[in-house]
């Protein structure tokens, strides 16, 4: 017997240190790729200057200035937003018991970008701009968060108010998901048809989602909000386990599911709303990365939802600097490259050998 248990232990260690050394693997490419990402572009910069400028060693003015103000902003935002989406679709996937679940598919997204457009184009709290550049900026950051949050939640509360009819399937919840998102689009056309040539130009180009708008004040915001919310996710890491094996059971063993459900939702929409607040709507990541890491770490949330960070800021990570390359001088919104590569993935993430 205790030769069993011996063998179970060290199993369950090496199946263990195996995930572990997995994520690690997962943040060393990261770093990888952030350095080549803040090497390439109009200006190539090398590697290892890029190294040594990171480390406060000022190797040229011009290099400094793009590194510092252009280049690290963005990749960081990537990195931030990759993140915030993933998770968000993890915690989604999970409560919801829907592995369809995400900020997109749920319409949340689209809820809080009609939210951040009634701010800018109602409240006057974004300027706008005719230059390709930076076709909105936004002027007041917590009201515009306020609002797009507001609307996020309106469609989390529906979303939960159908989670508890009896007979509820999860394809019913994408389905009310899909026309919460057909709602609020109708609704943003709706501004846009309101709106002059500059501003029609504006809301349009910003609804793209692009992870290059955001300066470091934007950043440190958004980067507040998602790694609390990571915090708040990890700590309830083994409820979300308990849930995954079903309502019943998870009150068994003690826990409030409508209370975590609900706390759940709301810091996912929060996520949802700050980032799409600033960078505009961003497709599919928080859908497909949570697949990915589940292909890789499995369903145990203390590993899932930090490989499902890791997944989510090489991903976007890697596609910004995929769209920055593709057709310069001008860079390519993130989320077209997203959404382009995003519907084939998760088409073969259904078709293949593992189930979902």
């Amino acid at each position: 017997m205790d030769t069993i248990q011996g063998d179970i232990a060290r199993r369950y260690k090496e199946h263990t240190c195996r995930k572990i050394t997995y994520i690690l693997s997962g943040v060393a490419f990261l770093f990888l790729v952030l350095i080549m990402s803040i090497s390439l572009g109009p200006v190539d910069i090398p590697p290892l200057e890029v190294i040594r400028t990171l480390a406060g060693e000022s190797i040229s003015i011009r290099w400094d200035s793009i590194i510092w103000d252009i280049r690290l902003p963005q990749v960081l935002t990537a990195i931030v937003a990759g993140a915030g989406l993933s998770v968000a679709g993890v915690v989604m996937q999970s409560i919801l018991r829907n592995p369809l679940g995400s900020p997109f598919t749920l319409g949340i997204s689209n809820a809080a970008a009609f939210g951040a457009a009634v701010s800018v184009m109602v409240l006057g709290t974004g300027a706008t701009h005719t230059n390709v550049g930076s076709a909105v900026t936004i002027s007041n950051p917590y009201i515009t968060t306020i609002v797009a949050f507001a609307f996020s939640l309106l469609v989390t509360v529906i979303i939960l108010a159908f989670s508890r009819f009896r007979g509820v399937t999860p394809e019913v919840m994408i389905l009310v998901g899909v026309a919460m998102g057909s709602l609020f689009t109708a609704g943003t056309m709706m501004l846009q048809y309101f709106a002059d040539d500059t501003q029609l130009a504006s809301i349009v180009f910003w609804t793209f989602g692009d992870v290059s708008r955001a300066s470091w004040s934007e950043l440190a915001l958004i980067t507040a909000v998602v790694v609390l919310s990571i915090i708040y996710f990890t700590i309830n890491r083994w409820k979300y386990n308990a849930i995954d094996a079903g309502d019943e059971t998870a009150k068994g063993l003690g826990v409030n599911v409508e209370q975590v459900r609900m706390r759940g939702m709301t810091c996912a929409s929060l996520v949802t709303a700050i980032i799409v607040a600033f960078l505009g709507v961003i497709g599919f990541v928080g859908l497909i990365c949570p697949h990915m890491a589940r292909r890789i770490v499995g369903d145990d949330h203390r590993f899932l939802i930090v490989g499902s960070v890791v997944i989510g800021s090489l991903l976007l990570l890697s596609a910004d600097t995929a769209a920055r390359m593709m057709i310069e001088p001008y860079q390519l919104p993130v989320a077209v490259l997203t959404s382009f590569f995003g519907a084939p993935t998760f088409i073969y993430l259904i078709l293949g050998a593992r189930r979902i």
